[in-house]
């Protein structure tokens, strides 16, 4: 109750790099570390300044002073994403961003276009904006992003799995990610942990299933193929999947999946099979979206904060757009720190606590 009242109180102001450090007791220069995603920072000690950053509510602003300029810029952000709770988080930061640096924001979807359709889309939109935000899976379509940056638009890369020299990127760590809550999962005595892949189209998708296989080799835990199933960030997908894991000879004790709408799938597949999740199952999901909190159990996950990963993909692309008069282009990959977040859906497996 401390924590809750003390973020309260200081939402009438923009919170310091000096208090969120005070809070998690760490120098300033370790806040700065972990909110650009330096990966030389102990896990123990970034879960703690996330936790503080999470308390607080600390927005890191990369470029407040010089976004005064942005008044009139037209930015688009063009999405096709299946999944409501993810685009609302999307959208949230986006606005927020182009409300705080004035710009105009141009929201369209480009659903099941192939590369000529996408050619004719990219050439239409170049003509009306000077930059744009890509997510995934339009993120990974090189035919996009070669026609805009032939037009000479600036473009960002949204929670892509991969990173390139030809445009900003604004990411999480999946692999990392991916292998830290499969790690949590092992330290509760869970061996036989079934994978609920992410959409083939996204190169996240492999990043987390790379880092859940990573874990599962560190620990010494045999690779099965029988406990890994396709999904596409669907709920029902996720479903799918879910009766396939759980309607095996011996099933998984626990559950990763790779967001949190087929981790809902999944503990929905659980119970109507008459199972508790998390005394019979275990669940987990990623991104922390709105999805986590609106099952029950309430989700343990990875959060990757798209909202302020929007957010700060904005102040990249001003950047961006203004350096056009110069020679040298910006391109910028700011990866952002992650957050095991644990709630009610991982307990240890039956057989172990029984």
């Amino acid at each position: 109750m401390k924590n809750e009242k003390k973020s309260v109180s200081r939402k009438g102001r923009a919170i310091t790099i000096h208090e969120v450090a005070s809070r998690a007791n760490v120098s300033p220069m370790t806040v700065s570390r972990v909110v650009n995603g330096n990966s030389n920072v102990r896990d123990a000690t970034r879960d703690r300044v996330m936790r503080a950053v999470h308390e607080l509510g600390y927005t890191p602003n990369l470029a407040a002073r010089s976004l005064a300029a942005a008044s009139g810029t037209r930015i688009a952000l063009i999405y096709t994403n299946p999944s409501s709770a993810y685009l609302s988080e999307l959208l949230v930061g986006a606005l927020r961003g182009t409300a705080r640096t004035a710009a105009q924001l141009v929201i369209d979807t480009w659903d099941n276009l192939d590369a000529k359709a996408e050619r004719a889309a990219a050439r239409a939109l170049s003509k009306s904006v000077a930059g744009v935000i890509l997510p995934p899976p339009l993120c990974e379509s090189k035919t996009i992003i070669s026609e805009l940056l032939g037009d000479g638009v600036s473009v960002v890369a949204l929670a892509s799995g991969r990173s390139s020299d030809e445009i900003s990127h604004v990411r999480i760590d999946d692999f990392h990610a991916a292998r830290e809550i499969t790690e949590h999962l092992i330290a509760q005595g869970h061996t036989r942990i079934g994978f609920i892949k992410g959409h083939p189209n996204q190169t996240a998708s492999a990043r987390r299933f790379e880092g859940f296989q990573a874990a599962l080799a560190d620990a010494g835990i045999a690779a099965d193929a029988g406990l890994v199933q396709p999904g596409y960030f669907t709920y029902r997908s996720g479903l799918e999947a879910a009766e396939k894991l759980l309607g095996r000879r011996q099933p998984p004790t626990a559950i990763f999946a790779s967001n949190d709408d087929m981790a809902a799938a999944a503990i929905s597949v659980a119970h109507r099979r008459g199972l508790d999740v998390p005394r019979d199952l275990s669940v987990v999901g990623f991104d922390d979206t709105s999805a986590a909190t609106t099952v029950w159990p309430e989700l343990t996950t990875i959060r990757q904060p798209i909202a302020s990963m929007a957010d700060t993909a904005i102040d990249i692309l001003l950047r961006s757009i203004r350096r056009k008069e110069s020679e040298t282009r910006l391109v910028v990959d700011h990866v952002v720190a992650h957050l095991l977040v644990k709630r009610g859906s991982v307990a240890p497996p039956a057989s172990a606590s029984g």
